[in-house]
């Protein structure tokens, strides 16, 4: 899959910058020169403003009013500050929805949503398209020659609050979709399988979105996964009105988007509109909602595997949004505040994976609205703090080392494998949706804790051969969806030296989301030299099932995992294929659990169960996978290593998650970047610290 976006402006990330959001209009405009000074003082150089501000720009439908803008951007232009205009559509003004309550969105029980928060509006609406266009094209054509301003940021994280629309117009454009996509009822209701409990459609007026059904919200399977790829396909509709006049008006300005939600082919947007990605980072979600009775949880440090999905849209990108301190709505959500340090290690765990732009969430924290406890680096009575501090050595930091940072990118010889189809289809399948996050969050954590840095790869239509011969591994944990072409693709990569390993339920749907009518794992039964004997979900009365593998510990003791939550029994049909693991229990103890299919120089796993950290450990051994600094670099597990690599060579990014010290043993040499100081043998990185090893 081509990441890369449409490149207008290929040079837009080239040189490091370090940046803040700003929200002018929330503030007395006696304050803001002060800001821009402060801002300039600890090293920011950019800003982005007014993504929520329509009702400034457009108090009255027609009425444009773009004075107080005018003076913030023309005032930041003084103080050397480049600026990103939001366009703020996130936020349609009280007189739109009031005036045209045909934009606002509606629950599926069709619950009209009213106005008062945000995104509360549809991608739908023919008139709201048409506003939208016309306050992006105002903004567009009063700044853009503006010396000040550098690039566009679409919207506000789409499909954020809300990834569902059932509005009115959301059916009937769905229904558009549809018969654009099958063009006959015949082969509408073929791929829908509405043969079954007699759902068949005799007239294209008959076609809906889900709505609430006996039971709840429990559509047709196929009708759901045609939802997802059809909200998808809407969102990104809607925001290439806006950067068709962006580009037409702004040509030399870049655009990008923030944010990265449910029911959107991210890749898509950004090959098709975008320059660059752009995400909002806030690594304090991965510890509000993580397991309380997980075993070394990752916590802020799982943040890493969402920054690898990000980065697999755009290998290099902006964080439009860098947590900065405590964070939380006044009716949800209550994260507390970062520790000393905490902020400096996020902002470089968004740099170690890929991010050359960064910006803070917000400069100074709202004294009123739902977010005026979401804070910012300044608090509400805007004296010297901690947050500023910190802010202030990671901007003098990254002026000595931004820009050799920002010449580099991530360097993994492992993916972990994903795909949209299979987890929009596990929104509504429970026989294999949730294991998709159970097995990529147990293969990350094992990679982590080895110190083998990991990308993420979405497959798709337009993945290539080049695309996967870039990993020595590949893991596709549940690609219970899988056309006959993936599967030959992965055959290819397979036999010209690759390793491919799939966990159970692979295989056995077509892009319909309809079952195949083979032997299980269906389209990878050839690549994987197997068939599933039988099958069961490992819950209820089940007790938990383990497997016991063939090799033996360093000790010599027999090796026994988990076998979790689903077996596949395998049967081996090749004879290239070896057995490396047997269940242990159930009435099935003693079959295949594990199998490696030798394929021309490489190798086809199956894991006949869903994968946990245990088991990701004995194949990352049994492949050779290794820590690529293992030789000179001996760090303990609190430690993340992220490498990023150029023409100048690799930069060693030590990320120290643990509040304590961690002592690491450095046997070769090296430059520190962000200290300018050599270091070698023991070296003791401060608890939330950082090492850029050069």
């Amino acid at each position: 899959m081509n990441t890369t976006g449409i490149n207008n402006h290929a040079d837009a990330l080239e040189e490091f910058k370090l940046g803040v959001c700003y929200y002018p209009e929330h503030w007395p405009e006696s304050l803001w020169e002060d800001d821009y000074r402060r801002m300039r003082e600890i090293g920011f150089s950019i800003i982005r403003v007014a993504e929520f501000a329509w009702s400034i720009f457009e108090p009255k439908e027609g009425e444009f009013e773009f004075g107080l803008f005018d003076r913030a951007l023309d005032l930041a232009h003084k103080h050397g500050l480049k600026v990103i205009l939001g366009t703020p559509t996130a936020t349609p003004p009280a007189w739109l929805t009031h005036r045209y309550p045909e934009v606002l969105n509606a629950t599926v029980e069709g619950v009209v949503m009213q106005h008062g928060l945000r995104r509360h509006y549809n991608y739908s609406s023919p008139k709201y398209r048409e506003l939208s266009a016309i306050i992006t094209r105002k903004m567009a054509e009063r700044y853009k020659d503006h010396p000040a301003v550098i690039g566009w940021q679409i919207d506000n994280e789409f499909n954020c609050e809300m990834g569902e629309f059932y509005a009115e117009a959301d059916h009937k454009a769905f229904r558009a979709w549809v018969k654009d996509k099958y063009k006959t009822l015949d082969k509408l209701n073929e791929a829908w399988g509405t043969v079954f409990w007699s759902q068949t459609y005799s007239d294209w007026e008959q076609v809906f979105l889900p709505r609430i059904v006996p039971g709840g919200k429990q559509p047709n399977p196929h009708l759901a996964l045609d939802e997802k790829r059809f909200i998808s396909d809407n969102t990104i509709s809607f925001a290439k009105v806006q950067a068709d006049v962006l580009r037409e008006v702004a040509p030399n300005h870049w655009v990008t988007t923030n944010g990265m939600f449910g029911h959107l082919n991210n890749h898509q947007m950004n090959d098709e509109l975008l320059d660059f990605f752009s995400y909002d980072s806030y690594p304090q979600f991965s510890t509000i909602y993580f397991d309380p009775n997980e075993v070394n949880p990752l916590a802020d440090r799982g943040w890493s595997q969402s920054l690898s999905a990000v980065r697999s849209i755009s290998p290099q990108f902006c964080i439009m949004e860098q947590q900065s301190g405590p964070g939380g709505w006044v009716n949800k959500m209550d994260m507390p505040s970062p520790k000393p340090g905490q902020m400096r290690l996020w902002t470089y765990q968004s740099i170690a994976h890929g991010a050359n732009m960064v910006l803070y969430f917000r400069w100074r924290t709202a004294a009123f609205g739902t977010e005026m406890y979401w804070h910012g680096l300044n608090d509400y009575h805007n004296q010297p703090n901690r947050r500023i501090r910190e802010a202030g050595q990671i901007g003098a930091e990254l002026a000595l080392s931004g820009n050799r940072i920002a010449s580099t990118r991530y360097k993994a010889d492992i993916a972990l494998v994903r795909d949209y189809d299979n987890e929009w289809d596990g929104e509504t399948d429970v026989w294999h949706g949730p294991f998709a996050w159970a097995s990529g969050k147990a293969w990350f954590k094992a990679l982590q804790y080895r110190h083998i840095p990991s990308d993420t790869l979405f497959m798709g239509a337009k993945t290539t051969l080049a695309d996967l011969q870039r990993y020595k591994a590949l893991v596709y944990p549940h690609p219970t969806i899988m056309r006959d072409e993936t599967a030959a693709l992965l055959e290819q990569y397979t036999r010209a030296g690759g390793i491919v390993i799939f966990g159970c339920r692979t295989g056995y749907k077509d892009e319909r989301g309809q079952c195949y009518m083979r032997p299980f794992p269906g389209a990878a039964a050839g690549l994987c030299g197997i068939s599933v004997e039988e099958f069961t979900m490992v819950k209820g009365t089940r007790a938990p099932v383990s497997m016991t593998w063939e090799r033996r510990s360093a000790s010599g003791e027999t090796v026994v995992t988990g076998a979790d939550s689903f077996n596949d029994v395998l049967l081996p049909e090749a004879d290239t294929v070896e057995v490396l693991a047997r269940y242990a229990s159930d009435h099935y103890a003693g079959k295949p659990a594990v199998t490696r299919n030798r394929l021309g120089e490489g190798e086809a796993w199956y894991f006949g169960a869903v994968f946990n950290d245990a088991a990701a450990d004995q194949i990352i051994d049994l492949i050779g996978l290794e820590s690529p600094a293992q030789e000179w670099l001996q760090l303990p597990m609190q430690v993340e290593l992220a490498i990023r690599e150029g023409e100048s060579g690799p930069l060693h990014f030590l990320l120290n998650y643990s509040e304590q010290p961690a002592v690491v043993t450095i046997g070769q040499p090296k430059t520190d970047l962000l200290t300018g100081q050599q270091v070698s043998g023991e070296v003791t990185i401060e608890g939330f610290g950082v090492v850029l090893l050069s």
